[in-house]
């Protein structure tokens, strides 16, 4: 197993000493430190990463936030925020000597502004209730991840978030105008402006996807879309997964931007299928989905496009929907992958990596090939118009040995996505996951200013420690070598 999923053994004087300064202000019920208190908040989405929290925070307001925070300073003790626990890359993974810092009671939007578009809401906020809020204004928020129905909004800034349609609509740090946060020492910051551009440095998106690294949110303003006069998904089959991955290339060759455009392999529509009868064609080696939106011409001419583009890459069906209730059961069956994934596996591993999109049939081929080497089944699913690749490894974490492949399998997997000009993590964040694959892709001087800028925020290093950006002396110790950035193994990859 991981060295990471070894329980740190807890100093239960230091655990007393910091619930009894917690409860100063706190009410019981918001401090837990026993056993099967603590228990449910050992790991985040990715459950091959564990341990149990020295103590777990339930603050419900800013003023008990920010005197956690200025408890926890002054007392030394390390502090990992944690939204709704979805995340998968172990950014919310607790330590044995720290406080969990919940924000999971900070569920209120706050505000709807339909004249300026914009929602004002506290962290805790589902993703999927700011568009449902919205929607008596013909509104949406456009970031939709997979997990959107659970996951929280603020852990969507913490790992900036993308979803089914930020191809055309863009991440989460293209989404959001405004934060309200608080430094490890409590202090408060206001970054951001009203409009679509503020003065001095862009700290807004330093802060969006800085993993908790350097500060906690309390308050995210979101830009609010109007909801589209006609949307239409196009279902594409495909006998080869490689043609499937040309033809996405293919696409925005062509200067076709779609509102989203996904792809699934035969093992996922298989598994998913069942679920949601969404009617895909389980013969067919990979599906693509690709949608349009907007005003009714312009997606009745792109449809038509999307539609030539798909049977010049040598799509055996295609297939348009033909009503909303269609549409939605297409994304549906996207939407359900990963949950689909424990239908034909005890575990799954989720790996996140980003690849430019030239390169999406010869990292398909290579991930066929790792799979057979390790004797692993991978479900490919990923948004496929940005090159965001989601493999999920199926293993059997109660095979010894099976779990210490997988990770070799995912390393590879990442390690290929650097190789071919592209990056380890598109949306997922880094977290404990990925830290030493940082060490693959990035140089001493370029991780050495990640920390001058942690150092900036956090000098004591309390809040988040051990993630997202590894210290130098990890990766001289492991050795690490990385390619950087421009340079590729692949260098005669088609360009477009």
């Amino acid at each position: 197993m991981s060295v990471l999923t070894q329980p740190a053994a807890i100093d239960f004087t230091r655990q007393q000493a910091v619930a009894e300064a917690l409860l100063a202000f706190l009410p019981e019920s918001a401090v837990l430190f026993s056993g099967e208190d603590v228990k449910p908040y050992e790991c985040d989405g990715l459950s091959a990463f564990r341990q149990v929290p020295m103590v777990v925070a339930l603050p419900q307001n800013d003023e008990q936030i920010q005197r956690v925070l200025q408890t926890c300073h002054r007392m030394k003790v390390p502090v990992v925020p944690r939204g709704a626990g979805t995340g998968l890359s172990g950014g919310a993974l607790p330590l044995g000597n720290g406080v969990l810092l919940s924000l999971a009671k900070l569920m209120r939007i706050i505000e709807i502004d339909p004249l300026a578009r914009t929602a004002r809401v506290q962290p805790g906020v589902r993703n999927l209730a700011i568009s449902e809020a919205a929607s008596a204004y013909g509104l949406y928020y456009a970031p939709d991840p997979s997990s959107q129905i659970a996951c929280s909004i603020g852990g969507n800034v913490a790992e900036n978030s993308g979803g089914m349609h930020c191809l055309k609509y863009g991440l989460t740090v293209h989404n959001v105008l405004n934060l309200r946060a608080y430094t490890v020492q409590g202090e408060l910051i206001e970054i951001g402006s009203g409009g679509l551009d503020a003065a001095g440095y862009d700290l807004l998106a330093l802060l969006t996807g800085s993993e908790g690294l350097l500060a906690v949110i309390t308050e995210v303003t979101v830009k609010l879309l109007p909801k589209p006069e006609r949307a239409q998904c196009v279902l594409a089959a495909f006998d080869d997964v490689v043609k499937a991955g040309q033809a996405v290339a293919n696409i925005i060759a062509a200067g076709i931007i779609p509102a989203g455009l996904e792809m699934m392999d035969k093992i996922t529509t298989g598994a998913v299928e069942p679920f949601v009868n969404a009617g895909y064609p389980l013969d067919a080696e990979a599906i693509l989905l690709c949608e349009s939106d907007g005003a009714a011409e312009e997606v009745t001419d792109e449809i038509e496009r999307m539609k030539s583009v798909m049977q010049q890459s040598g799509a055996t069906e295609v297939r348009v929907s033909q009503s909303e209730a269609e549409r939605v059961r297409f994304w549906a069956g996207r939407k359900a992958a990963f949950p689909a994934a424990g239908r034909v596996s005890p575990d799954y591993y989720c790996m996140d990596g980003t690849i430019p999109k030239r390169a999406l049939p010869q990292v398909l081929k290579t991930i066929a090939n790792l799979s057979q080497e390790y004797g692993l089944r991978c479900m490919n699913v990923f948004h496929a118009g940005d090159g965001n690749l989601h493999p999920l490894i199926l293993y059997d974490a109660n095979q010894p040995g099976e779990l210490a492949r997988t990770e070799e399998f995912g390393a590879k997997i990442l390690k290929l996505s650097i190789d071919v000009g592209g990056t380890i993590t598109g949306e997922h964040g880094v977290g404990v996951e990925k830290i030493d694959s940082m060490c693959d892709q990035f140089n001493a001087p370029e991780l050495a200013m990640f920390h001058a800028v942690k150092r900036a925020f956090d000098d004591t290093g309390l809040l988040n420690p051990g993630k997202a950006v590894p210290t130098l002396h990890r990766c001289a110790e492991m050795g690490r070598m990385h390619v950087h950035a421009g340079q590729s193994k692949f260098p005669n990859l088609p360009r477009f």
